[in-house]
């Protein structure tokens, strides 16, 4: 089985930028398919463009813009691409970065899907500071993977207790449609009465409801981005913001950033 080695990654490289402990790879992905490997390091594969299919041992994880997987790398897995424009942010971690932060190489096992939308918002910026590298950048990439990893560790662990049935469905209503739902139809989704929803809702979302569906609403805007065809406006209103005002306010409370400005990072750096 073939290992790929610390930088090299399937596909035409747009840019690549090497920290200390960590490679960040930005690419457009060319082969139809890369049969089973495995990679040195452990990394993160983070979509931008199109759609492509991730298989391990265990799942195959159909992917679309805004997919994020954590793969450990010991993890072997195989990749089937799409007729369409594909385009993928990379992450790779060496084990010497995990060292200067004391942190175990083997803090997560296998292959992660990770659906969270405030852990999705930590990789939006990571991508953010590598757009926007200066030589400061390595601090704030840093800091933004410390607690990407750390938040993964919680979740796990959140996972492996015992949770109510409402949080699964609750959580696939609004991931599904965020747009669509008021507190009254998701309580009654919950069987819960409102108010009980709403308090018991940040226990394990770590976050309010109006907090996460706008998450949500941003996260779906920016997969929509690449999308020269369609206007910041028009994303909007797709995405269930009342108005271009709204929609900016809400944009920069999660990115420091305009919605163009994110954007023309976005697209400066894609071979389309």
């Amino acid at each position: 089985m073939n290992c790929s080695r610390p930088g090299q990654f399937y596909g035409k490289a747009n840019e690549t930028l090497f920290l200390n402990g960590v490679i960040l790879n930005d690419a457009v992905y060319t082969h139809d398919r890369v049969d089973w490997h495995y990679h040195e390091n452990s990394y993160f594969t983070f979509l931008l463009e199109g759609m492509v299919l991730d298989g391990n041992k265990k799942h195959v994880h159909e992917c679309a813009a805004g997919s994020l997987l954590y793969q450990n790398w010991q993890d072997p897995h195989y990749n089937v691409g799409s007729k369409v424009f594909t385009r993928g942010f990379h992450v790779e971690i060496a084990p010497t970065w995990y060292s200067f932060f004391d942190l175990p190489v083997g803090l997560l096992e296998g292959s992660i899907r990770i659906q969270d939308p405030s852990l999705k918002t930590l990789m939006y910026n990571v991508f953010k500071e590598t757009k926007l590298y200066n030589g400061s950048s390595q601090l704030a990439i840093d800091a933004l993977l410390v607690q990407l990893l750390s938040g993964l560790v919680t979740e796990k662990n959140r996972h492996d207790k015992q949770v109510p049935a409402w949080v699964g469905k609750v959580k696939e209503a609004l991931h599904a449609a965020p747009e669509s739902w008021s507190l009254t139809e998701l309580a009654t989704l919950a069987n819960l009465h409102p108010v009980h929803l709403s308090r018991q809702f940040p226990k394990y979302f770590k976050t309010t409801l109006g907090d996460y569906v706008r998450m949500i609403r941003v996260q779906k805007a920016l997969s929509l981005f690449p999308d020269r065809n369609r206007s910041l406006t028009e994303i909007a209103v797709e995405c269930g913001f009342a108005d271009q005002s709204h929609f900016i306010r809400c944009f920069r409370s999660c990115y420091q950033l305009t919605p163009l400005q994110y954007r023309k990072l976005l697209l400066k750096s894609s071979t389309r």
